[in-house]
């Protein structure tokens, strides 16, 4: 029998014609593995499946999803996070490292998505009192009418300028607003997703924020030094609406809170008062 597996365009770019053509041929290719989206099993026999490629700066690693959940990808993350997932996408999944090294360009944050013009040039990463900026993210159930939303809520320590700025004024708001978020006024309403940005989770943890890469393509926006974990609930409501809320606020806004209501009451007084940006972002990869 024939194993049902997709393998994408830009996959097979990556992995060869014939690494694909082993894949699609059945020799390597499990029969059964665990679903790196919805992290259930799925069935190379019975079931289409998708051909996922993790790629790092020198390490690439093949997993397995149902075609249903997400389609066949390239997904670029950092060395360190892909090789901290290695071990348990290969057990889990019967991973297939993919022949020969395979590397990403970091690109710079913020490089905004412009329609019907030429790329611009993408701007220098936020900084805070000439340091990089240290971004802080809550995970929390939001609710959108009567239906709860997977929430990021990123939200830097500190003031965060434009690089040459010396006034300490704090600008992250507007860098934001040149990549596409858009300011909200009612948390009760999903905003529109935005192109080219996405979240990343591998294995049900949280890895990274990505962006779009000024040569195409996507490199992380924010990377976490080590996955984080999310709830069941919060997993289960983005891989059901395969999409993440994203809202952003100036350092202070909201700081921890330990419930999800309270941390809904601080986005709402927050947005009344002009300082929350959002965006729905996909997933990728996972």
């Amino acid at each position: 029998m024939p194993h049902m597996l997709d393998v994408s365009d830009e996959v097979r770019s990556e992995i060869g014609d014939d690494e694909a053509d082993r894949l699609l041929g059945g020799n390597h290719a499990p029969e059964t593995y665990e679903c790196t989206s919805c992290r259930t099993p799925g069935d190379t026999l019975l079931e289409p499946t998708s051909t996922v490629l993790f790629i790092g700066d020198e390490t690439a690693v093949l997993a397995f999803a149902h075609s249903r959940c997400i389609p066949s990808q390239v997904v670029p993350v950092s060395e360190e996070q892909l090789l901290g997932a290695v071990a348990s996408i290969s057990q889990a999944q019967g991973g297939v490292p993919a022949q020969g090294p395979a590397t990403v360009t970091p690109q710079h944050p913020l490089a905004p998505p412009v329609a019907d013009a030429p790329a611009p040039a993408p701007l220098p990463a936020p900084t805070t009192a000439g340091q990089a900026a240290v971004l802080g993210i809550t995970c929390g159930l939001v609710l959108h009418g009567d239906t709860g939303h997977a929430a990021l809520v990123v939200e830097p320590t500190g003031p965060v300028g434009r690089p040459g700025n010396t006034t300490g004024s704090d600008e992250f708001l507007s860098l934001l607003q040149d990549a596409g978020f858009q300011p909200l006024t009612d948390i009760d309403v999903t905003p529109a997703q935005l192109n080219g940005w996405s979240v990343l989770m591998v294995m049900g943890q949280l890895h990274a924020i990505l962006q779009p890469a000024a040569a195409g393509g996507s490199t992380g926006w924010w990377q976490a030094h080590q996955p984080l974990q999310v709830t069941d609930a919060w997993r289960v409501a983005a891989g059901k609406q395969a999409e993440v809320t994203m809202y952003a606020v100036p350092a202070g806004t909201i700081g921890r809170q330990p419930r999800e209501d309270l941390l809904r009451l601080a986005l709402e007084r927050a947005a009344s008062q002009g300082r929350v940006v959002g965006a729905s972002l996909p997933l990728a990869g996972t």
